[in-house]
């Protein structure tokens, strides 16, 4: 078989401490998945079944790299969150069985288009040219089950240019990771490869050009993008 012209070359994250990239599939993010979030979003709380959304696979960018300011936007968003990467196939994955399926963790940054996003809720249309823009899903070296374990509880914040804007700890997330794997495989089979981006805390806000934005979570390290001239 051949191709009309060259496929594109895979998407991919980092490994921490290897040289090898891990080749990404999809990119699932979990809506409003941490109680202060919901309410400064303007929603309330709870415990309905979680939503979803994605990212093209090769939204991805690594640590360390400069982002153009999005076109089409004038309030343009950092949203701090544990990313967990798949390592195992499954479908309608019991929540006791979810970590089986679990290769590793990394910090991740889901920017966001919050002015594209807010329109098309009002509308009731899609989120992605909210959300599934280009450069838009910042993930780190992914630090492999064997050497962080499952990290369930642990500061996570994010500063711009030093100041604090997002403070909290993984163990405020409304909807489990266990629990956010058991939700998406009884809809889509989990592929490996697949990389799930849970939620953000409260305290999302704007970026601007020169501004430098910094992700950490205990045991996971710190992720550092600084924000370039307008694409």
């Amino acid at each position: 078989m051949s191709f009309v012209f060259p496929p594109a070359p895979p998407a991919s994250i980092a490994v921490f401490n290897s040289d090898d990239r891990l080749p990404v599939r999809r990119i699932f993010c979990v809506g409003r998945n941490y109680a202060a979030h919901a309410r400064e979003m303007g929603k309330d709380p709870d415990r309905d079944p979680p939503f979803f959304f994605t990212k093209p696979a090769d939204a991805v960018v690594d640590d360390a790299q400069v982002i153009p300011y999005p076109a089409e936007t004038g309030n343009f968003h950092h949203e701090a969150e544990l990313v967990v990467v798949i390592g195992k196939d499954g479908r309608n994955i019991p929540v006791e069985a979810s970590y089986d399926h679990v290769w590793g963790y990394a910090v991740g940054n889901d920017l966001t288009r919050r002015d594209l996003q807010l329109a098309a809720r009002e509308k009731g249309r899609p989120w992605d040219w909210g959300k599934a823009f280009d450069r838009s899903a910042v993930v780190g070296p992914v630090h492999p089950v064997a050497q962080s374990g499952h990290p369930e509880s642990g500061r996570i914040s994010l500063t711009v240019n030093g100041e604090v804007r997002q403070d909290a700890d993984l163990s405020e997330l409304i909807w489990s990771v266990k629990e956010v794997i058991s939700t998406i495989s009884r809809s889509i089979e989990l592929r490996r490869g697949d990389l799930i981006m849970t939620g953000t805390p409260a305290g999302v806000g704007p970026l601007a050009v020169g501004d430098t934005c910094v992700v950490s979570i205990a045991g996971l390290g710190e992720i550092s993008t600084v924000i370039g001239p307008r694409a």
